[in-house]
């Protein structure tokens, strides 16, 4: 359960960095589970999560991964890495840039993935910035594997936003969209995506 300590550093983080923290707000609890309840768990051997903020996100996953499967996360505010390590201490969390994910599936001892849960504010990124962190994925997404994120509704009205609603339907064999999810700050929907 999130505190209000940890509630005011999100805020803060966002007003200090808001192209890499991407909202006011944590993400709501009817958000993490649209992100995690397609996921087959009884079939993954190795999760991370993609600037997991809080750990809103974190909490579903630690509950759904079963015992024996890998499960690391790469955030890079330093705060909130202090947070994740504090609520999740049984969590692997690197306080680094995704950009690194490879290097740090070596340091884990793993080659492939089978999913990538991610909360980065991808409407904010740059085009640039979008296709460096997807290449950096599939260095270590394995065939077959499954990406999911979420879009805020402002968001798509961004051209970064429908650069990278096409960037997902070029690079993944299927991309589905969610309901939408109005229990969310702002609301949102998540992509669920098959390499």
């Amino acid at each position: 359960m999130l505190s209000y300590k940890d509630y005011l550093a999100f805020a803060a983080a966002f007003i200090a960095r808001p192209s890499t923290t991407g909202a006011i707000a944590p993400s709501s609890t009817s958000l993490c589970r649209t992100m995690v309840e397609w996921i087959d768990w009884d079939h993954v051997e190795t999760v991370i999560e993609y600037g997991p903020g809080t750990g809103v996100c974190t909490a579903h996953i630690v509950s759904q991964i079963r015992p024996g499967s890998r499960f690391f996360a790469i955030e890079i505010n330093p705060e909130f890495t202090h947070i994740l390590r504090r609520r999740f201490p049984h969590v692997r969390v690197y306080q680094a840039n995704i950009l690194q994910v490879e290097k740090l599936c070596d340091l884990e001892g793993v080659q492939d993935v089978d999913t990538i849960i991610s909360s980065l504010p991808w409407a904010v990124a740059s085009a640039a910035e979008q296709d460096q962190y997807l290449d950096a994925m599939f260095t270590v997404l394995k065939p077959g594997g499954r990406f999911t994120t979420f879009a805020y509704i402002p968001g798509l009205l961004l051209p970064s936003g429908q650069r990278f609603q096409r960037q997902l339907a070029r690079r993944f064999s299927t991309v589905r969209r969610s309901r939408m999810v109005w229990r969310n700050v702002p609301p949102a929907f998540v992509y669920h995506c098959r390499r």
